[in-house]
């Protein structure tokens, strides 16, 4: 018998059931105990799925109201002191509003303070809550919540297992605090101590085994951390559970012998990304030990070749018998929830694609066709997915003969600015007429209820097409006199007629297709929908020009243009496996190299191309990095080196490190690039300052994602930050991202308060 699990299941909800729950909570809309209802409700839900699915075992401790690394915090008493939570970690219990305010700054109760940083898990777009690291710094077992879920499912009689983020991964995704520098390692005998506590309670409860995610073990880890898993795991393995420590998001590479000579119960790998560890592994696994194989993509929603997997598992099988578990590779958290409500899908498309719910079937079918017991369902499940498989390799849809001859056309100028950065600054001067701290937003204003529900109806076929474009010029109209009376320097359309910074895009290119449902938890409450990038992309025709220029229109302010650009709209999408991802990437460059060109000849002098996910497409392992910049690099300049010096590109990125990058981001020859800093207190601008960064940089001084409301002095403090370690003529004020997500009565005052520290700060330095 194989054993079938998972390793974690999307959290939010077939209808982001859990979006809304809690942003009503947050509101003030409802209350806690209905808050907590909801988030009982889906977790028996999910865990119902997985039963019906036929699964072996149901996952036990992957949802989170928020975050699962910022559950690991607040379980462990690791809550900073400005969260006023010492009484709460004390007495065992940290408050859900206590991780909220270390979320977002601000919860229905307690006081307001400035939220942990957030950045990228890994080389996915969800985001985490960063864990502060102190010196000295004490753990403690200081929440139920776990315990409680456990509870739950035990009492529905579920067989199941517990998942908790590992140990020496928490403490690597966690980041120093404090004046004095001090190795995190130090901590890890605290912590391995609580991890010990929390093991022996779940034993208490009657649970069997333990899934410890330790994706760290797919980078490159310095000796002293491999050295540190030996000492953790040798410590842990008192502990009255089954350990099952879980690697993915990659190979193991040179941690392979450490992993595999850790003292627990059982490993599960990737082996989607790295098939070459399983044989690897069960050449070296000790006979009593379990090897969970994931083999279904957990990060894509393509249909698994499930007879392929089966021919190729079947040694595996015959050599470890029922010590082979199959499950995805990575937590499903990273694809939608349910294929099937896809109504609108054609049949044959549908076919090729696999959701959170579809991959509980694959894995329950391939573990019994390891397993040999072979269900009339699980043929039927077989035969689909070879036909699939056939369907889409034979599809039409896919290939363009025209985009391929365009890519064996493009030459080493192609992806080059006329001139070098000196001589554009002058020519842009001269034609943007900017003053001393230029202030800007990031693209995206408010999307209010009016916008969403006049988006409904016109997708709906209710609106006609000129009353929902005469009531987004109203919008675009009302952001341009909103930045006129702030004082923006450089303006934007606010962007009311788009849904996502990738959807909206990829709507208009050949080559993808788009859900209704297919909703992803980014962070917290936010979800993304990513659309399918399936096919060769092509711009049919102009996509963004008509808005900007209409903008442009109503003021004598340059209007900056807003595009996605080429590595984040191949990031934020699922992407076709049948070919490298840098051929799709250099596609969907030439794409927006053209649409670059089109708001050049409008009078468009300004033109942004975000780019938030070029860090985050980063192999983690090191000698990959190379390759990946190579051409991520390439694709940006390709759409963005067709205009003239005096045109100004931009970029900007977001909760990223840039400091083993930086190279790479200079080499994008951006006029000007705007980042995160906010939460970071703009210690972000030290990787540029050391490199001598030669372009012009913004560094975000509003926090959006907070309802926090900007404090000028606040600002102008961390505008002298930079300043110290960047020249004036260089720096731009704005904010730290987009503003879609926040409404109207916190962007306007937030923004006045830029506006006059800016004002300030030229006043400080004329």
């Amino acid at each position: 018998m194989t054993i079938s699990h998972v390793l974690g299941y999307p959290r939010i909800g077939a209808d982001r059931e859990l979006k809304r729950a809690t942003e009503a909570y947050w509101k003030g809309d409802i209350d806690r105990d209905a808050l907590e209802q909801a988030g009982r409700e889906l977790r028996l839900r999910h865990w119902q799925d997985q039963r019906d699915a036929g699964l072996d075992m149901i996952t036990v401790g992957d949802f989170a109201f928020y975050d699962q690394v910022l559950n690991v915090s607040t379980l462990i008493g690791a809550v900073p002191k400005r969260f006023a939570a010492e009484d709460e970690v004390a007495r065992g219990e940290v408050d859900l509003d206590t991780a909220f305010r270390m979320a977002r700054g601000r919860a229905p109760s307690g006081e307001p303070a400035a939220a942990c940083e957030m950045t990228k898990y890994f080389d996915t777009n969800y985001h985490y809550l960063v864990p502060e690291l102190h010196s000295n710094q004490e753990f403690c077992l200081a929440g139920s919540r776990l315990f409680d879920e456990v509870e739950e499912a035990n009492t529905l009689g579920h067989p199941l297992k517990v998942v908790l983020t590992g140990p020496l991964t928490w403490l690597w995704l966690g980041k120093e605090r404090g004046e004095a520098a001090f190795d995190r390692l130090t901590l890890l005998d605290g912590l391995i101590g609580v991890y010990g506590e929390i093991l022996v309670r779940l034993a208490d409860l009657g649970v069997e085994w333990v899934q410890l995610d330790e994706p760290a073990l797919a980078q490159d880890l310095p000796a002293s951390w491999q050295n540190a898993y030996e000492r953790a795991y040798h410590s842990l393995q008192a502990a009255p559970v089954k350990l099952l420590v879980a690697s993915y998001f990659g190979g193991l590479g040179d941690n392979l012998s450490l992993a595999v000579g850790l003292p627990v119960a059982g490993l599960h790998i990737d082996a989607v990304r790295a098939p070459q560890d399983v044989d690897a592994l069960i050449d070296r696994l000790l006979p009593h030990k379990v090897l969970s194989v994931g083999a279904i993509d957990g990060r894509n929603i393509w249909r698994a070749d499930l007879v392929r997997l089966r021919d190729e598992l079947a040694s595996a099988q015959a050599r470890l018998g029922e010590r082979l578990w199959i499950a995805p590779s990575c937590s499903l958290l990273h694809v939608p929830v349910d294929l099937e409500r896809e109504s609108e899908l054609d049949a044959e498309f549908k076919s090729w694609l696999a959701f959170a719910r579809q991959k509980l079937d694959e894995t329950v079918t391939l573990a019994r066709a390891l397993g040999g017991r072979l269900g009339a369902e699980d043929e039927t499940r077989l035969a689909a997915a070879s036909q699939a498989q056939a369907s889409r390799q034979a599809s039409p849809r896919i290939h363009r003969p025209e985009v391929a001859t365009r890519l064996a056309a493009l030459t080493d100028a192609d992806a080059q600015r006329h001139s070098a950065y000196l001589t554009r600054g002058e020519a842009q001067r001269r034609v943007l007429g900017l003053p001393l701290f230029p202030t800007t937003t990031i693209g995206s204003f408010p999307q209010t209820a009016e916008i969403r529900a006049a988006r409904r109806r016109f997708k709906a076929g209710d609106l006609p097409a000129s009353d929902y474009e005469a009531q987004m010029k109203a919008e675009i109209e009302y952001a341009v006199k909103i930045q006129e009376a702030l004082g923006l320097d450089m303006l934007v359309h606010g962007e009311p007629e788009r849904n996502d910074m990738v959807e909206y895009f990829g709507e208009q290119l050949d080559g993808y297709a788009f859900t209704r449902f297919g909703w992803v938890q980014s962070y917290g409450s936010r979800c993304v929908k990513p659309p399918i990038l399936f096919g060769d992309v092509a711009r049919p025709e102009p996509m963004t020009v008509a808005w900007s220029q209409y903008a442009q229109s109503l003021t004598n302010a340059p209007m900056k243009g807003m595009l996605t650009g080429p590595v984040t709209m191949l990031q934020w999408a699922f992407v076709r496996d049948d070919q490298p991802r840098s051929v799709t990437c250099r596609q969907i460059a030439l794409a927006l190299r053209d649409e670059v060109c089109d708001l050049e000849a409008a009078g468009i002098h300004a033109i942004q191309i975000d780019e938030p996910a070029l860090r985050e497409g980063l192999p983690l392992r090191r000698a990959a990095w190379g390759e990946y910049l190579a051409w991520a690099v390439e694709a940006f300049r390709l759409s963005a080196s067709g205009v003239a010096d005096a045109t100004q590109i931009h970029t900007h990125m977001c909760y990223s490190e840039f400091n083993d990058i930086i190279e790479s981001i200079a080499d994008l020859d951006a006029d000007v690039i705007t980042i995160e800093t906010s939460r970071s207190d703009m210690e972000l601008l030290d990787a540029f300052r050391d490199f001598d960064y030669p372009n012009e940089i913004g560094p975000g001084v509003y926090d959006i994602h907070s309802p926090n409301l900007p404090d000028v002095d606040w600002m102008v403090a961390l505008m002298e930050k930079a300043a110290e370690r960047i020249s004036l003529e260089r720096l731009w004020v704005n904010p730290d991202c987009g503003l879609k997500t926040r409404g109207w009565s916190e962007v306007e005052p937030a923004l006045a308060n830029m506006v006059e520290a800016a004002r300030i700060l030229r006043r400080r330095h004329a």
